[in-house]
């Protein structure tokens, strides 16, 4: 089945407190958004991407593209005011019955098997959105102050938040409300049950510097490791 990588690229940055958006950022002597692009084109060979990028960093994504080993299978259309409308846009150029993942383009650490394991699950349930366990305490603020909840219970949710085409289309026609923090919370409001899977705990997502360094170690550890 025809598969399409929405990878929303459209931040700002401003928490890792540099002059340029974190996907801009090198990440082993290459912008981390090429990691993440990397990953999804090695994933299937008939992937094809849509990138969407904020207007005023169209041209230095074009030039990331350019260094893919296959930009002839990179779009790139403009970011909306939210990631909701980003989301929304990357859509717009998918027509045919296929499989839509959408990726945090900072989450450049994604491995073949856990896109793989995505597409896969698609196919059986509709939809697959992959989660780890949280591992920390969890307390949860209220207006009394603050009460512990099972952790047990509690799934930190990952991307890429995978789809067949005419369900996230569908759910995207919807109206704007703060509540969609991401695509499963979309879908959902249209009484879809979402399906999780196993995520991958180093599939993180670079937000502040050290971030940056603990992707540097990981992408050490694969290298060395494949090297074996």
């Amino acid at each position: 089945m025809k598969k399409y990588a929405v990878i929303v690229a459209g931040g700002s940055g401003l928490r890792m407190g540099t002059a340029v958006p974190k996907q801009y950022l090198l990440l082993q002597d290459k912008p981390v958004l090429w990691h993440t692009l990397t990953a999804f084109l090695n994933a299937y060979d008939n992937m094809e991407i849509i990138l969407v990028l904020h207007k005023d960093y169209v041209e230095r994504g074009l030039e990331i593209v350019r260094n893919t080993h296959a930009p002839k299978r990179i779009g790139i259309v403009e970011g909306g005011e939210t990631r909701f409308h980003s989301v929304q846009n990357g859509l717009k150029p998918i027509y045919q019955h296929s499989v839509v993942f959408v990726h945090d383009a900072v989450r450049c650490l994604i491995t073949k098997e856990l896109i793989q394991l995505c597409y896969e699950e698609t196919l059986k349930h509709g939809n697959a959105v992959p989660a780890v366990a949280a591992v920390d305490t969890i307390r949860i603020e209220s207006a009394l102050g603050n009460e512990q909840i099972d952790r047990g219970r509690v799934r930190i949710i990952q991307t890429p938040q995978t789809f067949y085409s005419d369900m996230i289309k569908a759910a995207f026609e919807q109206e704007y409300i703060d509540a969609f923090t991401d695509e499963a919370s979309v879908v959902e409001r249209l009484g879809v049950k979402i399906n999780l899977v196993q995520g991958d705990y180093s599939n993180i997502k670079i937000t502040k510097p050290v971030d940056l360094m603990i992707a540097e170690k990981i992408l050490e550890e694969r290298s060395l490791s494949n090297n074996q």
